[in-house]
């Protein structure tokens, strides 16, 4: 069984599972569980199948529920406390909300053991509307200062990708998504500076999901 606390990077891949029913989430991640280092899981799925999935697909690689938390400190204790006792290994939360807020999310996910990944920036055409320049890298330092084990960059601009690599340091971890159906390209976006590179739609509505997921793994690799 996979350790669901352990997020290690092998295949710098990270599956995007944005499908609604249980059978074809437990399917999908048996068949590419090799060549992916966590699944993030969504509204979509949870909403759809009860956070009972969590522990399920756990069996096969780390979960990541991309909630976006974003509300009162309180609110967000509640929440980020019943996605690690569901046994997910990081949370998805958002940095606009503030230091009291963000600082809340990382309390609680240190007492689970657990990590914390901060919108820097969404990867969809409107996600640089609000998300500007420099809004982008004030989130990204204070996801630094408060202890969030990483940010979310889009990897459908890698160039913003290295702007918030230099912002954060090697301290930080970044996953990037957009790969794929939105266009991203996975070596740029590592070259750019992500450690992971979230793949969705490209694999999960693919014939034959494990073969889109070993191109993806076999483009990284060429950068090695």
């Amino acid at each position: 069984m996979a350790d669901k606390n352990k997020l290690q990077r092998k295949t710098g891949i990270i599956l995007a599972l944005d499908v609604t029913d249980e059978a074809s989430a437990l399917e999908i991640t048996a068949a590419v569980a090799d060549l992916v280092d966590a699944v993030k899981i969504g509204y979509p799925l949870v909403l759809g199948t009860g956070l009972s999935i969590v522990s399920k697909l756990s069996k096969y690689a780390p979960v990541i529920a991309d909630f976006k938390v974003a509300d009162i400190p309180n609110t967000d204790h509640l929440i980020c406390e019943h996605v690690f006792k569901a046994g997910c290994a990081a949370v998805i939360v958002q940095g606009f909300t503030g230091p009291d807020s963000l600082s809340e999310c990382v309390k609680t996910a240190t007492a689970f053991d657990g990590k914390v990944f901060v919108v820097s920036e969404m990867s969809h055409p409107g996600g640089s509307y609000f998300f500007t320049d420099e809004i982008s890298k004030e989130i990204a330092g204070l996801s630094r200062k408060y202890g969030a084990f990483g940010i979310v960059a889009p990897a459908t601009r890698p160039e913003r990708v290295k702007e918030l690599r230099a912002v954060i340091g090697d301290d930080l971890k970044i996953i990037s998504p957009g790969v794929g159906a939105q266009g991203g390209s996975a070596a740029d976006t590592i070259k750019a500076g992500a450690d992971w590179v979230i793949v969705g739609r490209s694999i999960y509505n693919a014939e034959n999901p494990r073969d889109e997921a070993m191109k993806v793994k076999v483009e990284i690799e060429k950068l090695i």
